[in-house]
């Protein structure tokens, strides 16, 4: 490594030198993405921006800038942190980036990467009325990025975030005073619905734990750095899913809506429920997996969820 560093000091100067060689040693070294970056180059721009306290959005015209020595070495002590500990870019720089706001991670949460960011972006439209949420309910909320860019979406609504796990729930409380929320989201610890108030919401959104535990076994080792409890869902990975369809009626306002994130277990699900119409949501920026219900439909179909649970 010693070798390495000294000649890659010697003959890289500029901010684009160390994008385009922090992405040619993720391809080497076979890192993977699927936490926010999709591609060697987007993974190796975002992390040497961050560790020089540069913008995302930086005009090409810096990238020509030449490093000093010790930003050099800080650069390539990083990527050679993300090549040799498989952990996610964002546990390294304690930032990930969810519905354009900036939150704090560690290994206490998953990373912040669910499609739901574009429905909050776009107020749920146009399965509500903006004007009409006053109350929103973030299930498994984790480090609190949904909980919060709700908060933003809708400022006159209050939401509550719950989560079973004590840590995600300290690293969703950094994340409230971050974004001074203090006064619209308030944090549960509950075993989903179980320590809420008694109150109605009209939008209960949820990413929660849903992939099988066979699936989770599988995962590259970047999967296995985040905590297994925000991911696997049992058996079948709808343990969970199956209990916020079951007892979700009883906490949706009549004209609110449910949507879960279910991501990998989509089909299993819908094959859980070969009749029950399920909206499937489709995203501009990629990403599948998210259903949506209406309190209507819940009701509806109410006796089928609660006899799966069986």
């Amino acid at each position: 490594m010693q070798d390495t560093s000294t000649e890659v000091i010697a003959t890289l100067t500029t901010i684009r030198d160390y994008i385009r060689w922090a992405a040619s040693r993720f391809s080497d070294a076979q890192v993977y993405f699927g936490h926010g970056s999709l591609t060697a180059i987007d993974e190796a721009a975002g992390l040497i921006l961050h560790t020089l306290h540069m913008p995302y959005n930086v005009s090409p015209f810096y990238l020509e800038a030449v490093l000093t020595h010790s930003e050099r070495q800080a650069l390539i002590d990083i990527v050679e942190r993300r090549v040799n500990e498989r952990k996610p870019a964002a546990y390294l720089t304690h930032e990930a980036i969810f519905a354009g706001l900036s939150f704090y991670v560690d290994e206490r949460v998953l990373v912040p990467r669910s499609p739901i960011a574009e429905l909050i972006e776009q107020r749920f439209a146009p399965w509500v009325d903006e004007d009409s949420v006053d109350a929103i309910l973030d299930l498994c909320t984790g480090s609190g990025c949904i909980a919060i860019a709700c908060g933003y979406a809708f400022p006159a609504a209050s939401v509550d975030a719950v989560d079973l796990s004590p840590d995600a729930l300290a690293v969703a409380e950094i994340n409230v005073r971050k974004h001074q929320a203090e006064d619209s989201v308030s944090l549960y610890q509950s075993d989903l619905f179980d320590a809420l108030p008694n109150k109605r919401y009209d939008i209960i959104v949820s990413n929660p734990p849903y992939v099988a535990v066979a699936e989770w076994e599988s995962l590259p080792p970047e999967y296995h750095a985040e905590p297994q409890m925000g991911f696997t869902g049992g058996k079948t990975g709808l343990d969970l899913v199956l209990r916020i369809l079951a007892e979700a009626k009883d906490h949706l306002a009549e004209q609110g809506i449910l949507v879960v994130e279910v991501g990998s277990s989509a089909q299993t699900l819908q094959d859980t429920f070969p009749d029950i119409p399920f909206y499937w949501l489709d995203f501009e920026r990629g990403g599948d997996g998210v259903f949506l219900l209406t309190g209507e439909q819940l009701a509806l179909y109410h006796d089928q969820f609660i006899a799966a649970l069986d």
